[in-house]
């Protein structure tokens, strides 16, 4: 047997052990790191690795520490945490369930669109998922909602801040991208390709952000249609209608003033997107600060969390890095090179497949993982087959929002059940998400058929 056959024979056991480990419950970032390592010692006694590789990984965690791009994602995450304990999102789930309790559905299309808003504003599921839990399933369930069609539109309603910017996993695949796109360009002899901005992959990303409320509400109005009584209407007493269209004006104009202090100054190229996640921390503290929520305690509380949040992306990515050296070095990018371009239909063809892997990965592992793990093998590969990276950027983050959603371990799931009352069982939120996962793959679809839902926005901005 060949060295280079070996090679990527051990690079692909490699891959299937590190999710077996996973499988196992171990840590995320030690897992991705041990199992190289120890694939990596049994590379260099089959003469396949040679150890002194990892000296090209203090370098590359240099570059992560002073990368002024992912110095967005901690800010990102501070504003995110800062508005969510600021009382925004009542306020709006409270005004909003209101306007629209007259209708059949009236509540669960409010709780689209406030999810969506706070997917603009703050963009932490786990916090959006268990605001929305804690505030609309019993409002949802009183009212006599299906509590399976109350949970699935929680859940997926909250899961919206990974793909409407200012996400942080559009924020990683962004840098990541920009780095493997100039190295392919370069490789096809193009000295001065252009960058795959944030900013490009925020606006690219805005259209399909939509597409998913739209298809939602879609949905909510099918049901409302078709089976009245499991979204029936909750109509608001007269007298709390006085003055709701103010009371609404006063809930939407503070998220609404910072989305567009934040993204509008991304899109319109007046900020970087490090420069508009400073903008939106500072201005989270002064809504905190003008609904009288701010304090040194809320300060101190949403700066740990940030911390924490930040440290465990980081420790992933850190670790990846390390099975990405193993990976590569061994061979395994030449077997995904080999395997993708084999597929029948061209770059269109390897796309679907690679989207299917990450499908089927999202049922056992985090958004960041996957990222981290697949778009450094197999980016190169599509990019080199003439895939769009914006495109691919907006069709992958699109694809892993149903990592949140998928049984047995999306996290969305996890965070509802645990404020979710006890006659709402984890099979009928499980059965509760099903169909908006459809709605998804739905969505991936269209992005396929209609590449120019993800890429009219980034060319007329940015060209």
């Amino acid at each position: 047997m060949s060295a280079v056959l070996l090679g990527e024979i051990l690079a692909g056991t490699m891959f299937l052990g590190v999710i077996g480990v996973l499988l196992l419950g171990f840590p995320v970032a030690f897992s991705l790191a041990g199992t190289a390592l120890i694939f990596g010692a049994v590379g260099h006694t089959l003469g396949l690795f040679d150890p002194s590789n990892f000296g090209a990984l203090a370098s590359r965690y240099i570059g992560f520490m002073t990368n002024e791009v992912l110095v967005a994602v901690p800010l990102f995450i501070f504003m995110g945490v800062m508005l969510e304990r600021s009382g925004i999102a009542e306020q709006l789930l409270t005004t909003m369930g209101k306007l629209f309790g007259n209708l059949r559905g009236g509540l669960g299309i409010s709780v689209i669109l406030v999810g969506a808003l706070l997917a603009a504003s703050t963009g932490v599921v786990g916090a959006t998922v268990v605001t929305m839990g804690l505030i609309s399933l019993p409002a949802m369930l009183r009212a006599g909602y299906d509590p399976k069609l109350a949970t699935g539109v929680i859940c997926a309603s909250g899961t919206l801040g990974q793909i409407i910017p200012p996400s942080t996993v559009l924020i990683f695949m962004g840098d990541m991208l920009s780095s493997i796109n100039a190295q392919v360009q370069m490789a096809k002899g193009n000295f001065a390709p252009e960058p795959v901005s944030v900013g490009a992959l925020f606006s690219g990303a805005m259209l399909p952000g939509l597409l998913l409320v739209s298809l939602y509400i879609c949905w909510m109005i099918f049901k409302a249609v078709t089976d009245p009584a499991s979204c029936p209407a909750t109509p608001v007493p007269e007298a709390e209608r006085k003055g709701l269209l103010r009371e609404v004006a006063v809930a939407l104009a503070p998220p609404l003033l910072l989305i567009l202090a934040v993204l509008g100054s991304i899109l319109g190229g007046i900020a970087t997107p490090t420069e508009a996640a400073s903008v939106g921390a500072v201005g989270a503290m002064i809504l905190a600060t003008a609904r009288g929520r701010f304090s040194f305690t809320l300060l101190r509380d949403a700066s740990i969390s940030t911390a924490t949040i930040t440290s465990m992306v980081f420790i992933i990515l850190f670790g990846a890095a390390v099975f990405s050296i193993v990976f590569r070095l061994m061979g395994g990018e030449n077997l995904v090179h080999e395997f993708l371009s084999s597929m029948p239909g061209g770059a269109i063809g390897a796309t679907i497949v690679v989207m299917a892997i990450m499908f089927v990965l999202g049922f056992i592992l985090d958004t960041f993982e996957i990222i981290f793990i697949v778009i450094p093998i197999t980016a190169p590969v599509l990019l080199t087959l003439g895939v769009d990276p914006i495109w691919l950027g907006v069709i992958v983050g699109v694809n892993l929002q149903t990592s949140f959603l998928t049984p047995p371990f999306g996290f969305a799931l996890f965070y509802l059940r645990g404020v979710a009352p006890p006659r709402v069982t984890t099979g009928m939120i499980y059965r509760g998400v099903i169909p908006f996962v459809g709605l998804q793959l739905v969505a991936v679809a269209l992005l396929f058929i209609f590449p120019p839902i993800a890429t009219w926005l980034p060319r007329l901005i940015y060209n």
